[in-house]
């Protein structure tokens, strides 16, 4: 699963990396992003040639959902049965977006202890995960748009740490994956494989992630564990 995320890029470098446009205000550096949080997404306008960037609760809640409260519970979407569960299912035909992002933390159980790790992209660029989209009315009458992140199974740097990954885009799947006119399932679903792990490395960081309340530059910086516990890199 993927339950934390990091995003340290400035608004404007992550919409020139996706070619996109907002009118949402500037984005602060975030280490520490959490489920129910809104989170940057970047989506394809249905009428016009170009991506838009804006701010979606992180937890999906499909449009037939008597609250809000089953958002936490659906921060993930497995892209095995995605196609299948109703709550995912018209999403992934027909609401796909990226979901920005620098790096993403799991933990590692040791007996009744867990080990955060950051995983990242080569050196800490920015990298997409494959995101759906809902929205949802309130009771008074207020539009909330929300997301989730598809996972898939691991790869050799995720598998050391957890049985699951997010599912990371190649840009050349951008395209694709955001094109409102492609509702074939099968076809997207293609793209939700685990992402190459000689492009990936992760590291140990201390517990100060654990906390929702913090959120500073210290939550991602490596820790040493010993000899064993090195971080594993890829070239």
């Amino acid at each position: 699963m993927c339950g934390r995320y990091r995003l340290t890029h400035r608004k404007q470098l992550v919409e020139q990396y996706f070619d996109s446009v907002s009118d949402e205000p500037d984005w602060n550096p975030r280490y520490n992003i959490a489920p129910t949080q809104p989170v940057p997404v970047i989506r394809q306008n249905p009428q016009e040639p170009r991506r838009e960037w804006s701010l979606l609760r992180w937890g999906l809640v499909p449009l037939w959902a008597k609250d809000l409260s089953g958002g936490a519970k659906m921060i993930n979407a497995r892209s095995e049965t995605a196609a299948t569960i109703p709550a995912f299912r018209d999403a992934l035909k027909l609401r796909r977006c990226l979901i920005p992002a620098d790096g993403f933390y799991e933990w590692e159980k040791r007996g009744k202890a867990k080990q955060p790790y950051c995983f990242e992209v080569n050196d800490g660029e920015l990298f997409a995960f494959a995101g759906l989209w809902d929205r949802w009315k309130d009771p008074s009458g207020q539009w909330v748009k929300s997301c989730s992140i598809l996972t898939t199974t691991p790869n050799a740097v995720t598998s050391a740490v957890h049985d699951r990954m997010p599912v990371i885009l190649d840009p050349d799947s951008f395209d694709l994956w955001l094109d409102p006119g492609m509702k074939d399932a099968t076809v997207v679903s293609d793209l939700l494989k685990p992402y190459d792990a000689r492009r990936m490395r992760r590291y140990p960081i201390g517990t100060r992630i654990n906390s929702v309340v913090n959120d500073d530059e210290e939550c991602s910086a490596p820790v040493e564990l010993g000899a064993q516990t090195q971080a594993c890199l890829f070239p």
